[in-house]
């Protein structure tokens, strides 16, 4: 009687990708689908809590302090869509933008020297405050666009989506110049070429599929928020990636088997939604 094959680790590896990947799917297919206002909310606190426990992780503090700052920013969450009439389906801008505001400074003005002088996230009230710049709003952009319209959200993830399938396909076949390589060293500039010319098809998709009629100056406008989105995206990736480099971990927990972390799915997400979502509250579209 022969012993049994032992499968490789790699195949191991992948499985647990695949089946992470479709369970995913299928719960935030559910979730956007099926959850009322209040469910959808709930989840994405409980969302947010996993993220700022994985923060608390990339800061390097301990274990009481990871989950007391992931279940005070869970709280947050729910606290913030009670207060701006989020949990009543009620958008107003003027509650949230100041919110929504604070991550798009970041992310344009701070993000970007952050990463040329990589500082370090440290320990204490930088990075409390810095993780709720990038939580707090990110949950509360996926609330603003579910209840504006679950395409709405759908259609700004998947911009980020396509910027980083585009990026992976362009990188593996033109990346000879490195974007970042003491961050990331698979990243290149033709990935971030791809990824604007990607999502730029994207767009032209949507405004064909959906009939969309643009003026001239609508359609240059809707190209350069787009680059500007896809930038932006890759500055989120690249952020997270140098704070994991940092803290000396590969990812940011092994919550999904194949995929890391919370964090490592919603990287890009975190510095796009925001964006997304002030845009929508003011040009309702």
């Amino acid at each position: 009687m022969g012993l049994p094959r032992r499968v490789p680790r790699a195949d191991h590896v992948l499985r647990a990708r695949i089946l992470t990947a479709i369970v995913m799917l299928a719960v935030l297919s559910v979730a956007l689908t099926s959850f009322s206002t209040h469910a959808w909310i709930a989840f994405v606190a409980v969302i947010a809590a996993l993220a700022g426990w994985e923060w608390g992780g990339l800061a390097g503090w301990s274990s009481t302090p990871r989950v007391a700052y992931g279940a005070g920013l869970g709280a947050l969450v729910a606290l913030a869509a009670v207060v701006s009439g989020l949990w009543q389906g009620v958008l107003t801008p003027t509650a949230l933008v100041p919110v929504l505001l604070v991550s798009i400074v970041f992310w344009v003005l701070f993000a970007f020297p952050w990463l040329l002088r990589r500082w370090v996230l440290g320990r204490g009230l930088v990075a409390l405050l810095i993780g709720l710049v990038v939580i707090l709003p990110t949950a509360l952009a996926m609330i603003v666009l579910r209840e504006a319209g679950v395409a709405k959200l759908l259609a700004a993830m998947a911009v980020v989506w396509v910027a980083d399938i585009a990026a992976y396909f362009a990188g593996r076949a033109f990346g000879r110049r490195k974007l970042a390589p003491a961050i990331s060293p698979g990243k290149s500039w033709e990935g971030v070429y791809g990824a604007i010319i990607g999502v730029e098809f994207y767009g032209l998709v949507l405004v064909f599929a959906f009939g969309i009629e643009l003026s001239a100056g609508m359609l240059i406008l809707g190209a350069l928020a787009l680059v500007v989105l896809t930038a932006v995206s890759v500055v989120g990736d690249l952020f997270e990636s140098l704070l994991k480099r940092q803290a000396g971990i590969k990812d940011s927990s092994g919550l999904l088997p194949g995929h890391g972390g919370v964090l490592d799915r919603i990287d890009s997400l975190t510095s796009t939604l925001p964006m997304v979502a002030c845009a929508v509250l003011f040009l309702p579209v």
